[in-house]
């Protein structure tokens, strides 16, 4: 199908529709797993560290695809990288979904994680197809698509294989990644690309944008840190809540449901960086989740209602505070160099990626040296240190 070629225009509200459509369910990919390890576990004979091995190869996948896969985008039309991917993400979804064993599972895992990276395709062709004017608006709209993928994407997996079993989960999944993949041959104007470099000069060119870019730093260690304390939280959060609450991982999945509220903050955050700045949204979003993580210690004052009612009350806000940065470095980044954008995001997701691994070791060892006093207290820090990034001179 012959592609429609990319204009100067303000996107149609349906393409910028399609486009946080397809980098929310690419992104959710990652996460269907995790509320049904032990569905996996007893239907594949898989022992615990076998099955534990299902989300971090997902993961691990996932960290190659945006270091090696990403950066593509810049040498060829990203449409035809996102058609590429969506049947590779297809076909990956439906391996998981036929697997006869753990073996298979494990293997259709990491190749899910490496072309899941599709979401990170995604978000850069929107910045290219939005005048600067709009940029960050229509971003923002792209990334409310993105988050809602990531915090829903287990509400709806345990709900889904409760009634027709796990592998329906994945052959869902496959079908509506299908979906998108038509939706974007049909759609997606081509959008040229803006580089000649090779694949293996594209990876080499990573460490010479990072160090003429200090922008891009700050952001990336900014950003990094900020998803520190969001990944120490919502790591740690299920155990506390059994162990304080005696409440089940069902209560912990419903608690992404207040997360999704704070994703509501991506298109707003996106207007407010056209109107007034990105710089001001990042110090203003560092600031509001450095308030609502310290907020929680005040639940040892409080009863047992209350202070499930404070958990939920932070999450929102952290989550709106920690999203509106993220679309303000967005922002911020993809206008440093056009020609760069697929590696410059490939950077600053490398940054949040390498936050999110640091606060999923470091929440565990709070939360069993010093209980939840301490998450909150690592999460506070490290928000703090990225306000601290974003006033800097």
């Amino acid at each position: 199908m012959s592609a429609i070629p990319v204009t100067h225009d303000t996107p149609s509200s349906g393409l910028v529709l399609l486009l946080a459509s397809g980098a929310g369910l690419a992104v959710a990919s990652l996460y269907y797993s995790q509320p049904i390890l032990a569905d996996l576990a007893r239907d594949l004979g898989a022992s615990p560290r076998q099955i534990g091995a299902v989300p971090m190869l997902t993961q691990l996948g996932y960290a190659l695809g945006i270091l090696l896969l990403t950066p593509l985008g810049d040498r060829f039309d990203r449409r035809r990288v996102i058609l590429v991917k969506s049947a590779l993400l297809t076909a990956a979804l439906l391996l998981s979904a036929v697997a006869p064993g753990i073996g298979a599972l494990l293997a259709a895992s990491a190749a899910l994680g490496l072309v899941a990276t599709l979401a990170q395709d995604i978000v850069p062709a929107a910045a290219a197809l939005a005048p600067v004017a709009v940029r960050g608006r229509v971003v923002g709209t792209v990334m409310t698509g993105l988050l809602l993928g990531i915090l829903l994407s287990r509400v709806a997996s345990g709900l889904i294989a409760a009634q027709w079993g796990w592998r329906t989960v994945y052959a869902g999944a496959a079908a509506s990644i299908v979906l998108i993949g038509l939706a974007s041959a049909r759609w997606l104007p081509s959008i040229p690309p803006t580089s000649t470099l090779s694949w293996g000069q594209l990876l080499a060119s990573l460490g010479g944008l990072w160090r003429q870019q200090p922008e891009l730093r700050r952001a990336a260690l900014a950003q990094g840190l900020l998803s520190l304390g969001f990944s120490a939280f919502w790591s740690t959060l299920a155990v506390m809540l059994h162990a304080d609450f005696g409440l089940g991982s069902a209560a912990a999945g419903a608690f992404g449901l207040a997360g999704a509220a704070g994703a509501l903050a991506a298109p707003l955050a996106g207007r407010l960086a056209d109107k007034r700045g990105p710089a001001r949204v990042t110090r203003l979003g560092a600031g509001l989740a450095a308030l609502a993580f310290a907020a929680m210690a005040l639940m040892p004052l409080l009863p047992a209602p209350l202070r499930l009612a404070l958990i939920v009350a932070s999450a929102v806000g952290f989550d709106f505070g920690i999203q509106a940065t993220l679309v303000a470095h967005q922002t911020i980044v993809y206008g440093l160099d056009p020609a760069a954008r697929s590696r410059l995001n490939a950077l600053l997701f490398g940054g949040v990626f390498l936050g999110m691994a640091a606060g999923a070791a470091l929440g565990s060892l709070a939360l069993a040296s010093l209980g939840w006093i301490g998450v909150v207290a690592l999460a506070t820090a490290a928000s703090l240190a990225a306000l601290a990034v974003r006033l800097a001179r």
